[in-house]
């Protein structure tokens, strides 16, 4: 048996949308339906006596997954019964948080305890809005501002931001409101109202503070517009459309939410916070003729954003943007043709706004067969006399994409799945940069720190960083594995049995504990493989999956800084932990004004056994963003990623038999000779 794509043609073909619906019953990693939504709140609101509709609100409704060992033993008789299908909710009431989980089989509470620690959960796009849009409206104070400034009020636009902590002994549930001025432009990030402050309570919904400290001139409209519509000559070269057609259908097949391809089948889940969730992913081994375990559950689990102007207006400007905002609910609509290839199929998500009911985001996925001209593999032998022999066969992968916009960056998010075996995690920055309002027109006018560059007139673009860490629970071939530091070493020759004077070895090291496993990877050259040690190839490797890294960025504040004692799970690359349930959010369950006392990095102080245990590795990729002009008015995607790839895993090349990809000829068309 070999593995097979359907055959191509480059032309132009129509969309379609496929909405996950299965015949069969859910499947236990199946993410809430807009009816167990509604369930959800019926059963919450029944059980507070006469709750007040605008005081109770939901901040956060997902499933409550089961446990791992009860999924695998409901995987390995998918025909019985599945477990009960339950909601882990977290609710503002009171201004208390509760940590409420909902059985939704027997329509009942199971729990419901307040949390009374540091922190408070997920923000709501409905009380960001209210906070944005209502409460500056009749702000006389700000009204009075905005006059003064000589500006026109219906073209001033408000934005939250998240304020964090900074050793406060009390804090309460506060944002910032900051403003910009869209007259002459959508792009409104690039128009700030530097000095202008709001603080809101978002408990009381009201205005606490107010702070107008200065004024600079609002940058210009002029040259920051983005809309193809509004472009004016000259412009930049035509690019010829490429998409193409499959005669045969898609090469891959999805029934609910399990996509099987190729040789891969996984489940696709979605979360409010997380955004998308794969689990499952299996691969057909030909050998065994057996699906084998790749990844139990992977997910990113938190990005952190931190700012570097330490100014009064800026120094909180530290951002945690699943935590606080969650990549679930900025996801986007992605638009055919353009944010997806033409033989792209879409699916769409549902979170659960502040009051409990379903909220549709239309297109959050799209999965399509990419055919970028890659080489999977080749070689041409050269070595025999008077022939020669070329073998080659292209690169085609399946890719799982969503787009998060939280607020001026868009986060273009991949999950790439090739024949070889490979998973690739691809990261895409695009959207407007943060930028600082100043005084300065030129660089010859700037004598100190100004913590960014200079773009245009009167336009700072703060240096900053993205940190995106991810839950990867690997479950190499089953899923007790170990964690493998395969350290690079030189070996000098000294007793002069070769000419050479060094040469490099691989001595291998097993993690015992979670100490072990902390990763600063320019420490020493390694390759990180996590192993089955239960499970051996043919000649007796231990089969395994290694990390290949992307470019190594590593945190740059000092661990003593506030925001960096909340980010500290951004000290090391690489974290292993033993499987925990709860243990899924880096930057802890209640990030907004967290404490950093509920983090990867303290979780990872108990120093558990992670020798031949059930493991989770956390990996996070990073970018130090210093802006250039190139990045204005709108920033051209700046991608990363990492790569998880089979190491010993097969006997041999995985895609050895893989058939060549059969061109299609249709009639009417001809080619150059």
């Amino acid at each position: 048996m070999a593995s097979t794509f359907k055959p191509i043609l480059f032309l132009l073909l129509s969309i379609y949308t496929f909405s996950p619906v299965s015949s069969h019953q859910h499947h236990p990693l199946d993410p809430l339906t807009p009816s167990e939504f509604n369930l959800v709140r019926t059963i919450v609101e029944k059980s507070f006596p006469n709750p007040n509709p605008y005081n109770l609100t939901f901040q956060y409704i997902g499933l409550d997954e089961p446990d791992k060992p009860t999924v695998l033993s409901w995987l390995s008789n998918p025909a019985s019964k599945p477990p009960p299908r339950r909601a882990f909710v977290i609710t503002r009431m009171e201004r208390k948080s509760h940590e409420i989980m909902v059985d939704l089989s027997a329509r009942s509470i199971v729990s419901d305890k307040v949390y009374n620690g540091h922190g408070y959960p997920l923000l709501t796009s409905n009380e960001q809005v209210v906070a944005a849009t209502k409460l500056p409206q009749k702000y006389k104070p700000f009204i009075e501002s905005i006059k003064k400034r000589r500006l026109n009020f219906s073209d001033v636009v408000c934005s939250t931001y998240s304020i964090g902590w900074f050793g406060e002994v009390k804090s309460k549930r506060v944002l910032k409101l900051l403003c910009f001025y869209k007259e002459g432009t959508v792009n409104l990030y690039l128009r700030p109202l530097e000095g202008i402050t709001l603080v809101v309570d978002l408990d009381e919904m009201k205005i606490v503070e107010y702070f107008d400290r200065f004024i600079v001139p609002v940058p210009k409209a002029e040259g920051t517009e983005y809309q193809a519509s509004k472009q004016k000559p000259p412009f930049g070269p035509r690019l010829n459309g490429a998409a193409f057609v499959q005669p045969n259908g898609s090469g891959f097949k999805i029934d609910g939410h399990t996509v099987s391809w190729a040789n891969w089948v996984f489940h696709l889940g979605f979360d409010v916070r997380a955004g998308p969730i794969i689990s499952l992913a299996s691969i057909l081994d030909l050998e065994q003729q057996a699906y084998r375990q790749v990844l139990y559950r992977g997910f990113i689990s938190e990005l952190f954003v931190p700012y570097m102007d330490p100014s009064e207006d800026w120094y909180y400007k530290t951002f945690f943007d699943s935590g606080e905002f969650g990549f679930g609910q900025s996801a986007v609509s992605l638009k055919p043709f353009a944010d997806c290839p033409s033989n792209a199929v879409f699916l769409d998500a549902y979170y659960a706004a502040s009051d409990g009911t379903p909220v549709k985001t239309s297109n959050t996925f799209c999965i399509f067969e990419r055919y970028a001209g890659d080489i999977m593999w080749r070689h041409t032998e050269l070595g025999i006399p008077n022939e020669i022999i070329t073998e080659v066969r292209p690169e085609v992968s399946l890719v799982v994409r969503m787009v998060a916009t939280v607020g001026n960056y868009d986060y273009v998010l991949d999950w790439e799945f090739k024949p070889s075996g490979s998973i690739k995690f691809g990261v895409g920055l695009t959207g407007v940069l943060e930028v600082k309002g100043a005084t300065y027109t030129h660089t010859d006018q700037v004598k100190e720190d100004i913590h960014g560059t200079l773009l245009s007139e009167n336009t700072i673009g703060v240096y900053h960083d993205h940190f995106l860490t991810y839950h990867l629970d690997l479950d190499v071939d089953g899923k007790d594995n170990s964690f493998v530091k395969n350290n690079l070493e030189t070996i000098r020759v000294t007793d002069g049995s070769s000419p050479r004077k060094s040469y490099w070895t691989v001595v291998s090291e097993t993690a015992k504990t979670e100490s072990d496993a902390r990763i600063n990877l320019v420490s020493k050259p390694s390759e990180l493989v996590v192993v089955n040690p239960n499970k051996k190839t043919k000649i007796g490797n231990n089969v395994g999956y290694r990390l290949i890294p992307g470019p190594v960025t590593h945190a740059l504040l000092s661990y003593d800084d506030y925001p960096q004692i909340r980010g500290a799970f951004t000290n090391n690359d690489v974290w292993v932990t033993p499987y925990n349930k709860s243990e899924k959010w880096a930057g802890g369950l209640f990030t907004d004004r967290s404490r950093g006392d509920d983090t990867l990095a303290v979780w990872s102080l108990r120093n558990r056994k992670i020798e031949n245990e059930d493991i989770v590795m956390w990996y996070t990729i990073g970018f130090h963003h210093v802006p250039s002009q190139e990045d204005f008015p709108v920033m051209p995607t700046l991608s990363g990623g990492f790569e998880l790839r089979p190491t010993n895993f097969f006997e041999r090349n995985a895609v050895l038999k893989t058939r060549a990809i059969s061109r299609v000829h249709l009639p009417n068309c001809t080619t150059r000779p």
